[in-house]
């Protein structure tokens, strides 16, 4: 069982303890064999690399990733990104106008827009369908929190952060989230072909 399905419960439970509510109206299925829906994913609004304001929900009628990186990190985050580059690649002409990734980041006293702008070219982000977004240290603990994420800076510098990248449906519904950063990403890809596919039922 991978990663994402053996740690869903525990994303769920994670979410209730932040404040967020479970949909009441259950698994409304149409008789396939879809991804579950956990419920509303959480909004927030955070600063692009390009100092624009943008929401969450300004993507509604996209597939969404958010995951969580910081730029000076030097192991785990750049694996991470490199490995959301690879499948931005994969996905072509969906990406952008289809698929949105959305990198937020958990040190914002030193990743500012311009900062985040240079991370996102050096490692062949497509501003086209790919924000790095920051914000005041209120606004990303708050982002944190109720995505159920840990951050705590050492006193290096670096940040020890859960890596948590979570998939969001056209509607802002969060259907799945993976765990740490060895997820294999032809599974994400098929995650998110599934619900590409789903867009084109509705």
């Amino acid at each position: 069982m991978s990663n994402r399905r053996a740690w869903c419960l525990t994303i769920v439970v994670l979410l209730l303890a932040s404040g967020w509510a479970a949909p009441d109206d259950g698994h409304a299925a149409g008789g396939t064999n879809g991804l579950p829906k956990i419920g509303p994913a959480p909004d927030f609004t955070l600063t692009t690399q390009d100092g624009a304001r943008m929401s969450l929900r300004d993507l509604r009628g996209k597939v969404v990733a958010v995951t969580f990186i910081y730029a000076s990190c030097t192991d785990t985050c750049p694996l991470l990104t490199a490995k959301m580059a690879a499948l931005q690649a994969k996905l072509g002409p969906e990406f952008g106008s289809r698929v949105f990734f959305a990198s937020v980041t958990v040190d914002p006293e030193r990743d500012t827009p311009v900062v985040l702008r240079r991370y996102a070219q050096a490692h062949g982000a497509n501003p086209g369908g790919w924000a790095f977004l920051t914000g005041s240290p209120a606004e990303i603990r708050d982002v944190e929190r109720r995505y159920g994420v840990y951050a705590r800076k050492n006193p290096a510098g670096d940040v020890d952060h859960t890596f948590l990248t979570s998939l969001i449906d056209r509607n802002g519904i969060l259907r799945v989230q993976y765990l740490g950063v060895r997820f294999d990403p032809d599974e994400l890809l098929g995650d998110v072909q599934s619900l590409l596919r789903e867009m084109g039922r509705q």
